[in-house]
């Protein structure tokens, strides 16, 4: 069966790479004493996926694995011996069995919701929200991409599905797919070209707070976040899925 676990990272583990993610839980798995499935062959690894890989520098309260597993006893176990092997920074939240046929995380990504706010001192000139308002109900918020090949004139607007702005805080959710994911920072970075300032280096604190699929439309989207997919599968429920 395969199973999908909500995470949270945070503090300084926020500075380490998607690779290292993975050899952390793979190691994390054995240190649980989670019953992983296996690939077959010559190098027999553990089958497991992750949604949309973190950015270095930034934290997150919604990250995803899939994990397939021979046996399953029921959420709470498990995330209290993931969260016995783990170490500060990486939190689990939740564990849930998935129904069979299900898209792993990475092809389920449809959108994320960040927030963001500006560090100390290196926030834009006062007003800003307002204008950041005026400039987020545009038309269009054109930027240019550089790519290896090209460049590209892109619109983030269609990709810009909500946004709040809270005193000094920013939230957007934002487009995630693989076809037309947008970095919250690109919107900020735009803004402030607009604007005819210049965002300082390492001007930003952004936070993912979590990361969905869409059981919508296309036309009409509907997100829901990825752990809504599976079934939180209590004591009382579990034996019949060992």
């Amino acid at each position: 069966m395969k199973i999908r676990v909500k995470f949270a990272k945070f503090g300084n583990l926020k500075f380490i790479g998607h690779l290292d993610v993975q050899r952390f839980f793979q190691k994390a798995v054995r240190r649980a004493g989670i019953d992983v499935k296996y690939t077959t062959g010559f190098s027999p690894h553990q089958i497991m996926s992750f949604a949309q890989p973190l950015g270095i520098g930034l934290e997150s309260n919604g990250e995803y694995m899939d994990l397939e597993v021979n046996s399953f006893t029921d959420s709470d176990d498990f995330v209290e011996r993931f969260n016995k092997a783990s170490v500060e920074g990486i939190e689990i939240l939740s564990v849930s069995v998935l129904p069979e046929g299900s898209k792993n995380a990475m092809a389920s990504v449809a959108a994320a919701g960040y927030t963001i706010r500006f560090r100390e001192g290196r926030s834009p000139r006062e007003g800003w929200q307002e204008r950041l308002k005026e400039f987020l109900a545009s038309e269009t918020i054109m930027i240019t991409k550089e790519t290896k090949k090209n460049t590209l004139e892109i619109d983030l607007k269609p990709g810009i599905y909500e946004y709040r702005i809270t005193g000094d805080s920013i939230y957007f959710l934002i487009n995630a797919s693989s076809s037309g994911n947008i970095k919250p920072g690109m919107i900020i970075e735009a803004f402030m070209q607009r604007a005819n300032e210049v965002l300082p280096e390492n001007a930003l604190l952004i936070t993912r707070e979590d990361t969905y699929t869409n059981v919508g439309s296309e036309e009409e989207p509907e997100f829901i976040p990825l752990d809504q997919i599976g079934e939180v599968i209590h004591a009382k429920t579990s034996d019949c899925l060992s």
